[in-house]
């Protein structure tokens, strides 16, 4: 086989070269046949670069070694005669026609030229030149059918996108319209209103000048009464002075004076009977001792209890406390059941300081309110009050204390207000507000005792 490849290099023309790569296509058949073609060649005919692809199959062959054979057929020319005499064996009509020099018509360009590449007939490089225009022209054909293809599609797709902007621009032109008229009637509503809020306003100025009048009419009413009363003050002291003179007549015994006097007297309860009348006083019910500062029976305050010899500790404070009339007691919640309790969940001690409230409420009477901190709760609390005991909490962005020291300033001045908190803020604030401040622990020792 050696001796017959190099008679057949010897007919090789030696000025026949091609003067352009390969095409692609023509290229990669090659590589295909020289991939085939290494089953029949020993590792000593292949050259030094190809042995290590001497085990791959011809897949394989043509993927990690297609550019190493590309250039040994190119450069090599005993290996290439050596895999032509492989592809006079594998293929030989079209290795006949092809060194004949008249491939039939039917034939594959790209398969001509493979063949005639590695044959190397004369006018060879003819055939493989034919074959890389005919595969180009083939390419561009394909790409032009898909082009027209393409071109096809993308003029479907912009009927069907301009017939959609119609509809799209029919719905846009309605709703336009519609909220035309929207904001028509909004615009003559808006007029409607202000024409609404021009005459409140002329209204409003109307009735403040009839308040001011009525205010002035007032103050002149005002006026005229304290006048009024001054001038009967002055005849009521005038009577006075008058019936005074009359007593000191009658001491003294003279009778024509004490008829005189009599006669003065009764004109005078007369003058003044008249008076009243004519002023409509009512009946005077304060009387002078009422005037006297005392401490009545049954009126204690929370300070008065206070003063008392109790200790801040001792639950027999806080029943003093309670049995005040109308007393009014309020718990910071969570002070009094973190100082007695502190190792139960939130929950369970809410309960257990509400249930002990609910029996004192039973046994005092008094009126309880439980305030516990909702400021920083994410959902609120479901918890249904005991009876006789009120329990609220704080809004978000509201403390309790807050809430406790609002409820102290709610209740009317006077009223027996007792508030339990540990916090010495929360005292102090209670106490400047008129309530009574207990510690913690004395509601728990109360609670303890019941």
């Amino acid at each position: 086989m050696e001796r017959t490849g190099g008679e057949r290099e010897d007919r090789d023309p030696p000025d026949e070269t091609l003067d352009r790569p390969l095409p692609e296509k023509v290229r990669h058949r090659v590589v295909t046949l020289a991939g085939d073609a290494f089953g029949g060649l020993t590792v000593a005919e292949l050259p030094a670069p190809l042995r290590q692809y001497a085990r791959f199959t011809p897949q394989r062959r043509v993927k990690f070694g297609g550019n190493a054979m590309a250039a040994a057929l190119a450069g090599d020319t005993v290996f290439r005669q050596r895999v032509a005499e492989r592809l006079r064996e594998m293929l030989p009509e079209l290795a006949t026609v092809v060194e004949s020099g008249a491939p039939p018509a039917a034939a594959d360009p790209v398969e001509v030229a493979a063949v005639a590449y590695v044959l190397r007939p004369p006018d060879w490089v003819k055939l493989v030149v034919a074959a890389g225009e005919e595969a180009q022209r083939a390419q561009e054909e394909r790409a032009g059918e898909e082009t027209r293809r393409e071109l096809d599609r993308l003029r479907a797709e912009l009927a069907e996108l301009r017939a959609a902007t119609r509809g799209d621009a029919d719905r846009a032109r309605a709703e336009l319209d519609t909220v035309r008229r929207e904001l028509e009637g909004a615009q003559r509503r808006l007029r409607g209103a202000q024409s609404d809020v021009k005459r409140g306003e002329a209204e409003l100025r109307r009735t403040r000048a009839e308040l001011d009048d009525v205010r002035a009419a007032a103050a002149a009413d005002r006026s005229a009464a304290d006048g009024e009363l001054r001038r009967a003050k002055a005849r009521l002291a005038e009577t006075e002075a008058a019936l005074e003179a009359g007593r000191r007549a009658a001491r003294e015994g003279r009778s024509v004076e004490d008829m005189r006097v009599r006669l003065l007297l009764d004109t005078v309860l007369e003058a003044a009977q008249g008076l009243r009348r004519e002023l409509a006083l009512p009946p005077v019910e304060e009387r002078p001792a009422d005037t006297v500062d005392a401490v009545e029976p049954g009126r204690m305050t929370p300070r008065d209890i206070a003063a008392r010899a109790l200790s801040e500790t001792d639950p027999a404070l806080l029943d003093q406390l309670l049995a005040l009339p109308q007393a009014h007691l309020v718990v910071d919640g969570y002070n009094v059941t973190k100082s007695g309790y502190p190792t139960m969940p939130l929950d369970k001690q809410r309960l257990r300081l509400l249930g002990g409230l609910a029996m004192l409420a039973a046994q005092t009477g008094a009126e309880m309110t439980c305030v516990f901190d909702g400021a920083e709760l994410a959902v609120p609390v479901l918890l249904a009050p005991p009876r006789g005991v009120r329990v609220l909490f704080s809004k978000p962005g509201q403390t309790a204390d807050e809430l406790i020291r609002r409820l102290v300033r709610a209740e009317p001045s006077g009223r027996p207000v007792v508030v339990v908190s540990s916090d010495r803020e929360v005292a102090d604030g209670c106490a400047a507000a008129g309530a009574r401040p207990v510690a913690s622990v004395l509601l728990l020792n109360r609670l303890a005792r019941t």
